[in-house]
């Protein structure tokens, strides 16, 4: 039996359960696609340290003026695309305004909505002038939808993305990713993983299996059913940390009688969320609702408004006028959560009369269906942070339309008070959790199984990225 190479002397595989069908994060909604190329391939004028905080990345620092509503960025002098084209104000310019031309497309619309005009003073000077103030800019500005893009490379991003960063990428035949170190990048001596494999395995068991047979370095977002297999491990060891991430049913307002505010109340009651923690994640999460997380500024903690309550969730339908049993599809995408909650789900909700059909689903049938409303319920994890203006668009996934909220939100957004603007926030909350928009549960730990020896994996996430730049063997 041939040996197995040592880790430091191939690629470093890193094992995901979603497969991206694009590589351009500007231009699509799945997560997965900033796990594999934010910070590698592609990146932002600023970057998200895992304390949550913004710092500089492309942008070398800022500036805000008096009123708020200017943003003066100071570009990294020297800075070159993979092809070798430069990066100056005028190509940063360029993809803000075509991120911002993107509309809903890109998942900072509301952000990049706000940006009344990008200017470009001199070659390495971006100002950014904002319709109201935004004390999240910078920080939104190092998500994966604000990555940097050149203008002669951005309309082949989905496939072939040509960044500024570390690594190039190229696709394998076997559906692998791959990552080569780039030698013409600015802080090269500083990158000392030379190559890296993603590898996209949705079956949990599969995915361990993976990691027992020493084929895998990184698995993120393990089921939390099997990391007691490497409590002992001499190979491996279980990080354990914090995310932006909030898992939920998600429910088609669209779809009768789902519209109905008692309908909806009488879900979120019929769900014991504890339970749910302890069953599913082995009690590696916390009770959420509303759509923050205890890492927000000004989190509420809002379980109590719906509390787990079967007898009320009866009494609403019965409100409601619905005839029991009602019948209703929980889509699956092809996650641990999703797949091992899912019959918790159901036997929850059947017993207040509700009668779930499981539906399992790709990751491609769920963007293709869920995501474009087609569905009653779905077990999913948002995982972007401070995402809330999604519940000001009528025309997103779960068809929520409440001129309420969004007067919320834009008064929030044009208050330069930061006591005010804590007392909208927390109002935003309870008015999610009041309207029983979704059903909200839990706020997952990330559990990664690491190789011993690899170090510069992150605990906490507040963004879902994985800089393979930071990270080394011992």
């Amino acid at each position: 039996m041939r040996a197995e190479a040592e880790p430091r002397d191939r690629p470093l595989v890193i094992c995901l359960s979603l497969r991206p069908e694009s590589l351009d994060p500007t231009s699509v909604a799945a997560a997965v696609v900033g796990e594999v190329v934010h910070g590698n391939v592609l990146e932002g004028l600023t970057r998200i340290e895992e304390d949550g905080q913004a710092a500089p990345l492309l942008a070398q620092g800022w500036d805000l003026s008096g009123d708020q509503l200017l943003y003066r960025f100071r570009l990294r002098p020297g800075v070159r695309f993979h092809d070798g084209a430069p990066l100056d104000a005028s190509v940063v310019a360029f993809s803000l305004e075509r991120a911002k031309s993107l509309g809903h497309a890109n998942k900072l619309a509301g952000t990049l909505a706000n940006i009344e005009a990008v200017r470009a003073p001199d070659a390495l000077t971006v100002e950014l002038v904002l319709r109201h103030a935004d004390p999240f800019l910078p920080f939104r500005l190092g998500e994966s939808p604000a990555v940097i893009l050149h203008p002669g490379s951005a309309g082949r991003a989905s496939q072939t993305p040509v960044g500024t960063g570390p690594y190039r990428l190229t696709r394998r035949p076997d559906g692998d990713i791959e990552l080569r170190r780039w030698g013409g990048f600015r802080d090269a001596g500083t990158i000392r993983i030379d190559a890296a494999a993603f590898r996209f395995i949705p079956d949990p068991e599969r995915q361990i299996q993976a990691v027992l047979d020493r084929q895998v370095d990184l698995l993120f977002r393990a089921a939390t059913t099997s990391i007691d297999r490497f409590d002992a491990s001499s190979d491996y060891e279980v990080l354990a940390g914090g995310s932006s991430g909030k898992g939920m049913v998600s429910i088609n307002h669209r779809r009768a009688p789902l519209g109905d505010v008692r309908v909806r109340r009488a879900l979120t009651h019929a769900i014991d969320r504890e339970a749910f923690i302890r069953e599913v994640l082995h009690g590696r999460g916390r009770a959420i609702g509303s759509h923050f997380v205890p890492t927000d500024p000004d989190y509420v903690n809002l379980t109590a408004v719906h509390p787990y309550d079967p007898d009320r969730a009866r009494a609403l339908l019965k409100e409601a006028g619905v005839r029991t049993p009602l019948a209703l599809d929980l889509t699956l995408p092809p996650t641990p959560y999703a797949l091992a909650g899912g019959p918790v789900i159901a036997r929850d909700l059947q017993a207040v009369g509700i009668q779930v059909r499981l539906v399992r689903v790709s990751w491609a049938e769920w963007l293709s269906g869920v995501f474009h409303g087609r569905f009653d319920l779905s077990l999913i994890l948002h995982v972007e942070p401070l995402d809330y203006d999604i519940y000001t668009r009528p025309d997103y996934y779960f068809g929520y339309d409440s001129p309420a909220f969004r007067a919320l939100v834009e008064q929030h957004a044009a208050s330069t008070n930061p006591r005010v603007r804590s007392r909208l926030f927390r109002q935003i909350q309870r008015h999610l959790a009041d309207d029983a928009v979704n059903a909200w549960i839990f706020s997952p730990e990330i559990i990664s199984v690491v190789r011993k020896g690899l170090n510069g994996v992150p605990m906490d996430y507040p963004v879902f990225a994985h800089d393979v730049g930071a990270m080394y063997w011992e």
